[in-house]
């Protein structure tokens, strides 16, 4: 990207350029106008969308108080992300597309920087917070009844406030040196959905062990417990599922540009594309938590009902 110099056939002859360059420069943006104009057009949707559903889902969540605290805690960050995705990184990005499409390069450099680094910053909490998530559903099973007492609201407040710093830090080096913010992405990707899979993986076969012995003395006092969690882990690991959907052609597309020497306006599409799926998880997911977890559908459809019957009470 900034720092991999790359070879740019333009017209005029050969010209030594960067990704970032070429992304607000006429050698290679100024054939995508038309293309520009459609990503920016979804881009504004999935920001008011993700604006609008996070911000009902922070509120039912602030209402629902069944949730572990400090569990509700991880998927009030996760929603908070969310929806800054869609008041702050997709709004710049919309502004960097239309600034390239009326040449205004000037504004669309600092247009693309900015959206780059709270679109890094935001996008790498909300991957390690569902790393978090994963760990602290393996600990909810491993630890049993001192759960409760390792896993405090204090102790998630200091992990979520250490992710923001490291992952605003690591955004920021792209003033400096992208290769940083780069390396960041390849690393943090895999190493996040490398920790949940371990995570499931120790959950499922923990379970499968629990089922074996349930089965030998069917009269557990624990099994309606054990069945609410299982419950929670399939409502977290369909949150994780999508994220990697969604995640995984950006990684794809990021390490694909940091080995390349040399761009073409597919390489700008195939980003763009990789940016919309990206940030379109921000917007799937308040549908998922409505849909797999019943406490928070129950709290949605009350401050819905609130908001649309009696805004007044």
């Amino acid at each position: 990207m900034q720092n991999y110099s790359t070879t740019n056939f333009t017209r005029g002859g050969t010209e030594t350029k960067t990704f970032d360059e070429l992304q607000c420069s006429p050698s290679l943006i100024g054939g995508l106008q038309s293309a520009s104009v459609f990503f920016a057009a979804v881009n504004i949707f999935l920001a008011i969308t993700a604006f609008l559903d996070n911000s009902l889902i922070l509120v039912a969540l602030h209402k629902e108080s069944s949730l572990h605290p400090p569990s509700k805690l991880l998927y009030l960050c996760l929603a908070t992300t969310d929806l800054l995705v869609g008041l702050v990184a997709e709004p710049l990005h919309v502004t960097y597309l239309m600034s390239a499409v009326h040449e205004h390069w000037s504004l669309c450099h600092y247009a693309r920087e900015a959206a780059y680094i709270t679109g890094v910053a935001l996008c790498g909490v909300s991957l390690l917070t569902m790393a978090v998530i994963s760990v602290d559903r393996l600990l909810a099973l491993l630890l049993g009844l001192r759960y409760k007492e390792i896993v405090t609201l204090k102790c998630i407040y200091i992990i979520i406030a250490s992710f923001w710093v490291f992952c605003l830090v690591a955004s920021l080096c792209i003033l400096f040196d992208q290769r940083i913010t780069n390396l960041f992405i390849l690393i943090s990707i895999p190493l996040s959905l490398l920790i949940s899979l371990a995570s499931y993986t120790k959950i499922f076969r923990t379970l499968r062990h629990h089922q074996a012995q349930v089965q030998q003395q069917p009269s557990q006092p624990n099994a309606l417990n054990m069945a609410r969690y299982r419950k929670a882990v399939h409502s977290a690991l369909w949150v994780q599922s999508v994220l990697v959907i969604c995640y995984t052609p950006c990684f794809i597309v990021v390490f694909v540009i940091t080995s390349s020497t040399t761009y073409s306006s597919n390489s700008v599409v195939a980003w763009e594309m990789a940016i919309i799926l990206t940030y379109f998880n921000s917007t799937l997911n308040p549908f998922l938590y409505c849909w797999k977890i019943s406490e928070v559908r129950r709290a949605m459809k009350q401050t819905i009902r609130q908001a649309l019957c009696c805004p007044w009470s």
